[in-house]
C-alpha cells in the first residue's frame, strides 16, 4: 500500500478473501460479493448502472462496444502500461533501457494507429456515442500523452483525446497526477 493505492500482490487474509489472486482491482458494491478482474468489474458497472448507448441493451450493439473495450484494454492499456509506462515511470532514470522502451512504444503506436483509423470515421471508439469502450482506451491515453516521449502523429486519436479531456468526468477521474508511482 502506497499513498492510498495498492499495487501488485496483497497478502492479507481479508484481501485474499476478496480476490484469490491477491491482486487489485477488486470492487465491492452494496450487497454484491467482491468482484475482481477489471473486465468483470467494468461489465458489472455497465450492466448495473449504465444505459443505452453507454452500455447497450441490444446484444449486437453491446458486442460492438465490448470488442473495442477488450481491444483497448489488452492491446493498448495492458501493453502500454507494462512495456512503456512502467519502464519510464517506475524504473530509476539511470536504469531505463531507452532502446527497449522505444521498441515497445512503436508496438503500442501500431495499435494506436488502429484506433486512429477507426476514429477517422467515428466520433468515439465504438461509434458516434461515448461508451464503455472509451473508458477502456481513455485512461491509457492520459498517460500516453502525459509522459515525455516522442509520439507518432495520430491526428484522429489526438482529436479524440482532446474530446475526452473536455469531459468533466475525465478531468476529475482520469487526469490525475501519478507522482507516487515514480521510481
Amino acid at each position: 500500500r502506497d499513498a492510498g493505492f495498492t499495487y501488485g500482490i496483497v497478502d492479507t487474509p481479508n484481501f485474499l478473501e476478496m480476490n484469490p489472486n491477491g491482486r487489485v482491482p477488486v470492487l465491492t458494491d452494496g450487497n454484491s460479493g467482491p468482484i475482481f478482474e477489471s473486465g468483470a468489474i467494468t461489465r458489472y458497472l455497465g450492466a448495473r448502472y449504465g444505459q443505452d448507448p453507454f452500455w447497450p441493451t441490444d446484444p449486437v450493439q453491446r458486442a460492438m462496444v465490448d470488442k473495442w473495450a477488450e481491444w483497448a484494454k489488452w492491446n493498448v492499456g495492458h501493453t502500454f502500461t507494462l512495456t512503456v509506462f512502467w519502464n519510464l515511470v517506475r524504473t530509476p532514470a539511470d536504469k531505463v533501457d531507452h532502446l527497449t522502451v522505444q521498441a515497445a512504444l512503436q508496438a503500442v503506436e501500431a495499435m494506436l494507429a488502429i484506433a486512429d483509423a477507426r476514429l477517422a470515421t467515428t466520433a468515439y471508439l465504438a461509434g458516434d456515442d461515448f461508451t464503455f469502450a472509451d473508458v477502456m482506451l481513455g485512461y491509457t491515453l492520459y498517460r500516453y500523452y502525459d509522459i515525455d516521449v516522442r509520439r507518432r502523429r495520430l491526428p484522429h486519436l489526438r482529436f479524440y483525446y482532446d474530446l475526452l479531456c473536455a469531459r468533466p468526468a475525465y478531468q476529475t477521474n482520469v487526469i490525475y497526477p501519478y507522482d507516487e508511482l515514480r521510481a
